[in-house]
């Protein structure tokens, strides 16, 4: 009997979700229990922005196997990072995907918690990882069991990866550098799901790098987008018109002040091209999974750590707790996962719970997420009234499900967006006077999400800073990661 392809067998799920749910299903035996456990394929983006799915909205990217999940599966359309402490953010928000927890309670190195691979790997699943790591080699060791192409830090040139790998004693091995990041990172889970034969269920974690900078996809995606260039954003700006923590952070530097719509375009252009050509891995890992067989019985997760500005608002990177770059994609594939989606509000960390409870598995205590699966079954419409986000000490936010309040303690500066009309936050209403009492209830929501977090930062500072900022013609230093051509067309090229 041949293999059903992943839209086949997707199908196949949604009509027995159907029937089941119109009979009672016998309770398994104990050889079944074991047997039936399934497994797990956690593929992970890097920077990626929710609004770079084809089957999303976009009708500029080409991500055929991005909307191949989302055509089989529950797309979380309103999904987000927490935030972050520091300006790699990306540490805190992979914290909070392995960790199930606020990152106010945990450091980046995930020291005294409890990883989920671990948790798995305790309970009798293979756990596999590949790719980026930015939260320290002994979390690794811990959480893992196998491993190839290891990337332990934040970013790198995407030729030139330096790598590691698991070896059987369990050490890590001296560093490689061989091919694209996405290329490596895909044929690393290619190889173990070719290689996982027997009957134990794994757990596979897959993090590219990509579409986080430096913006090299290879020339063929790259002429893709400058010959079918993709919009600017809405919210396109030269630059932030008010202070935002540190505005030379690493990120902001990548292009010059005032932003140009040009090299906007170009940089949308390139970051479209990693995408469309990790949307190619992504498919080549799909196919295997059904080739090997372990589709029936996988559950396939697909996320990003957070968003990333690109343009909007003057901003590049994710630095800020605005839509564009604390919102975060997330799709969920799987045996009774039916096709559809939901605008509940949800955290990257209820992945934790999620994938434990499809598992079988106790969650430790004090963590923060909620199992996502009610919500694809139908057994519940939202799991939180509303929405927290913070970044460092700069910003705090809260928003229900219209209105949005950014409150800025180092400036003294509030924001109010009506998000059902004006979705890009481009229309402050902190200053009208009707919204008074609107905005005295979302800065009181806000203080109650400070306290359940674990956050203690005060929203009111005894000397706030000056907010006015203009950085038109600011120097700028590149960082050792950027290939030749980039330093050449963003930093050394004259204007």
């Amino acid at each position: 009997m041949p293999r059903r392809t992943t839209s086949q067998r997707l199908t196949l799920f949604v009509a027995t979700f159907i029937l089941s749910a119109c009979s009672p299903s016998p309770p398994m035996t104990e050889t079944e229990t074991d047997d039936a456990r399934p497994n797990f394929l956690f593929l992970f983006a890097d920077d990626q922005r929710t609004d770079t799915i084809g089957a999303w909205g976009n009708p500029y990217i080409e991500t055929p196997s991005l909307d191949r999940l989302a055509d089989a599966g529950f797309s979380f359309r309103a999904n987000y990072n927490l935030g972050g402490h520091h300006g790699a953010v990306c540490q805190p928000s992979r914290v909070m995907v392995n960790t199930g927890m606020s990152h106010f309670r945990v450091p980046d190195d995930m020291s005294g918690a409890r990883l989920l691979p671990e948790l798995l790997g305790d309970q009798g699943y293979t756990t596999f990882g590949t790719g980026k790591w930015h939260n320290g080699r002994e979390s690794w060791l811990r959480g893992f069991q196998n491993g190839t192409a290891i990337f332990f830090g934040g970013m790198s040139d995407h030729t030139q990866v330096p790598l590691q790998d698991r070896l059987p004693d369990g050490i890590l091995g001296k560093d490689r550098e061989d091919g694209f990041s996405s290329v490596l990172f895909a044929d690393a889970v290619i190889d173990f799901l070719r290689g996982h034969t027997d009957d134990t269920p794994f757990y596979a974690y897959v993090a590219f790098t990509a579409p986080h900078d430096p913006r090299q996809p290879p020339l063929p995606h790259r002429d893709r987008y400058y010959e079918n260039r993709p919009p600017l954003p809405a919210n396109f700006a030269p630059q932030h018109p008010f202070l935002i923590g540190d505005p030379m952070v690493r990120d902001e530097q990548l292009a010059a002040w005032p932003r140009t719509e040009e090299v906007v375009s170009d940089q949308l252009a390139e970051y479209y091209g990693l995408i469309t050509h990790m949307d190619e891995e992504v498919g080549r890992i799909l196919d295997v999974l059904d080739e090997t067989g372990h589709a029936e019985n996988t559950y396939i997760i697909y996320a990003a750590d957070h968003g990333l500005a690109m343009g909007s608002h003057g901003l590049l990177g994710k630095q800020s707790v605005y839509e564009h770059s604390q919102r975060a994609p997330l799709i969920v594939v799987g045996p009774d996962v039916p096709r559809g989606e939901s605008r509940a509000f949800t955290y990257l960390l209820d992945i934790f719970p999620t994938v434990t409870a499809l598992a079988g598995v106790e969650n430790p205590e004090g963590i923060d997420g909620h199992d996502l699966s009610g919500i694809w079954l139908g057994e519940r419409q939202s799991i939180r009234d509303a929405i927290f986000l913070a970044y460092r000490d700069v910003a705090r936010s809260v928003r229900d499900d219209r209105f949005k309040l950014i409150r800025y303690p180092q400036i003294d500066r509030t924001q109010l967006f009506d998000l059902v009309v004006d979705p890009d936050e481009l229309n402050d209403l902190s200053e009208d006077g009707s919204q008074a009492d609107r905005l005295a209830q979302l800065t009181a929501l806000l203080e109650t999400w400070q306290a359940r977090m674990g956050d203690e930062q005060p929203l009111i500072v005894e000397s706030p800073q000056p907010g006015a900022i203009d950085l038109t013609g600011a120097e700028r230093t590149v960082d050792q990661w950027q290939p030749d051509w980039i330093v050449e067309k963003y930093f050394e090229r004259t204007p």
